[in-house]
C-alpha cells in the first residue's frame, strides 16, 4: 500500500490519534498539513521529525471557526497544490448532563465537533480530485446501550458526524467521485486518555475488550491509511468501529 503523492489535511494532528495518522501516512509517501490549536512546539517538533517542509507543514488555527478552516485549506493548496484526503480529527469531549448544559458549552462543542468538520470538507472539496477521501472521526460511544447521562452533548455531536458520513457519501460520490468514511475508535491509549485515571480504572476499561487492553493510536492510524488508499476504492458511507471488540 502506498500513499505516495497524496496530500492530507489533518486537524488536531500534533497529538494522539492525529499524530499517529500523520506519521503513518507520511511513512507511506504522503505530504501533510498538520493543524494544531495551541501547542506550537509539539507541532513543529513533529514536522522536524517527519523530515521538514517537503513532507509536512504545521499551521495554527481554531478548527471550529470557518475563517480559520479556510486558512488551513488555503495553506494546503498554496504549499502542495491540491488536497487528496481530509481528516477532520480535532474535537473535544464535554461531560455534562442535561441539568448542567448551558448555551455556551453547547455552542462550543458543536462548533468544534460538528460545524468545523462540515465546513472543512466544504472548503476542501473544490481542490480535491476524483478518488479523494474524506475521513471523519466518531466514537464507539454512539452505539453504547449503557451510555451515561454526561455523554449527552459529546454523543450527539458524534452522531451528527456519522450522519454526515452517510449523506455526504451519496453526495460527493456522485458529484465528485470522492469516498466518505468514518472511523469510530473505542478507548485508545493517548496521553489525554491516560490523564487523571487511576490504574484500577485503566485496568477496568482495558478488560472490557476480549484482548484485555485498550487500543493504540497506531492501530487507528492503520485503518485510516487503508481508507486513504486505492485498496478502499469501493468503501464509502461506512462507519468503521475500531475498538478491539470493546463496544459490540
Amino acid at each position: 500500500m502506498s500513499l505516495t503523492g497524496k496530500v492530507f489535511i489533518i486537524t488536531g494532528g500534533s497529538k494522539g490519534i492525529g499524530k499517529a495518522v500523520v506519521k503513518k501516512v507520511v511513512a507511506e509517501g504522503a505530504r501533510v498539513v498538520i493543524n494544531y490549536n495551541s501547542d506550537k512546539q509539539a507541532a513543529y517538533e513533529l514536522v522536524t521529525e517527519l523530515g521538514g517542509a517537503d513532507k509536512a507543514v504545521a499551521i495554527q488555527a481554531d478548527a471550529s471557526k470557518i475563517s480559520e478552516v479556510e486558512k488551513i485549506v488555503s495553506t494546503a493548496v498554496e504549499r502542495f497544490g491540491k488536497i487528496d484526503v481530509v481528516m477532520p480529527n480535532a474535537g473535544m469531549m464535554s461531560m455534562i448532563d442535561l441539568e448542567h448544559v448551558t448555551e455556551a458549552n453547547f455552542d462550543k462543542i458543536f462548533e468544534l465537533n460538528v460545524k468545523g468538520p462540515l465546513f472543512l470538507v466544504q472548503k476542501s472539496v473544490p481542490h480535491m480530485p476524483r478518488g479523494g477521501r474524506v475521513i471523519f472521526v466518531s466514537t464507539g460511544v454512539t452505539t453504547l446501550t449503557s451510555i451515561m447521562p454526561p455523554y449527552l452533548l459529546y454523543a450527539a455531536t458524534k452522531a451528527a458526524i456519522e450522519q454526515f458520513t452517510r449523506v455526504l457519501a451519496k453526495d460527493l460520490g456522485k458529484t465528485k467521485g470522492i469516498n466518505v468514511n468514518c472511523v469510530a475508535p473505542g478507548p485508545v491509549g493517548t496521553d489525554l486518555f491516560y490523564e487523571g485515571k487511576s490504574q484500577q480504572l485503566l485496568d477496568m476499561i482495558g478488560n472490557q475488550s476480549p484482548f484485555g487492553r485498550v487500543g493504540t493510536p497506531e492501530e487507528i492510524a492503520g485503518v485510516v491509511a487503508f481508507l486513504s488508499g486505492d485498496e478502499s476504492s469501493w468503501v464509502s458511507g461506512q462507519v468503521w468501529r475500531v475498538n478491539g471488540g470493546n463496544m459490540v
